[in-house]
């Protein structure tokens, strides 16, 4: 009998600490990455306000090539609508939206996911000349978890940083290939 009550207790108070840590940790979550491009700021902003060059650059939007693939309003401009439709869990369903854009200096979507959880997250590229020919892009993606998701904040970060490398990357191999 004594073995059960130490059993018991035990993970009574292991379910008690995950709790007590995920109600201490933090929400939000913030991952940024940032590129030089060699290219000027105006061509590189062109390229990057269009939410369907994303299909070229951005390793979520190349994930699934059989994803259903909507589009609302007229791209580049506040309001548009990029929707995508999975039947692959990974990539899931959902729908990106351009906010607000400051010509050459900055792009701002609200990305909402539907399936395989409902969250709503903000994205922003940020451009700024470093030279006549030199563009420095940053990509930043913030969200925030409930309780308990929120203890994944750290592990959601280091997964999604190595994909916004890669598709950082990817961006700038395609802008400087434009001529």
């Amino acid at each position: 009998m004594n073995i059960l009550f130490i059993i018991l207790f035990s993970i009574i108070g292991l379910i008690a600490l995950v709790i007590l840590l995920a109600i201490i940790s933090k929400k939000e979550y913030e991952i940024s990455r940032n590129i030089v491009i060699n290219k000027p700021v105006e061509e590189v902003f062109s390229y990057i306000k269009f939410l369907q060059n994303q299909n070229y650059y951005n390793k979520w939007w190349m994930f699934d090539p059989h994803a259903k693939k909507g589009f609302r309003g007229t791209d580049g401009t506040i309001g548009f609508v990029a929707t995508w439709d999975s039947q692959n869990k990974q990539a899931g369903a959902g729908e990106q939206e351009i906010t607000n854009i400051t010509l050459n200096k900055r792009l701002d979507t609200e990305i909402r996911f539907f399936r395989p959880f409902k969250n709503t997250a903000h994205i922003y590229m940020l451009t700024e000349s470093t030279g006549a020919n030199q563009t420095k892009v940053t990509w930043v993606f913030t969200g925030k978890n409930k309780v308990p998701m929120n203890l994944m904040n750290s592990m959601i970060s280091k997964m999604l940083g190595k994909d916004f490398e890669e598709s950082i990357q990817n961006l700038k191999n395609i802008v400087e290939k434009n001529e």
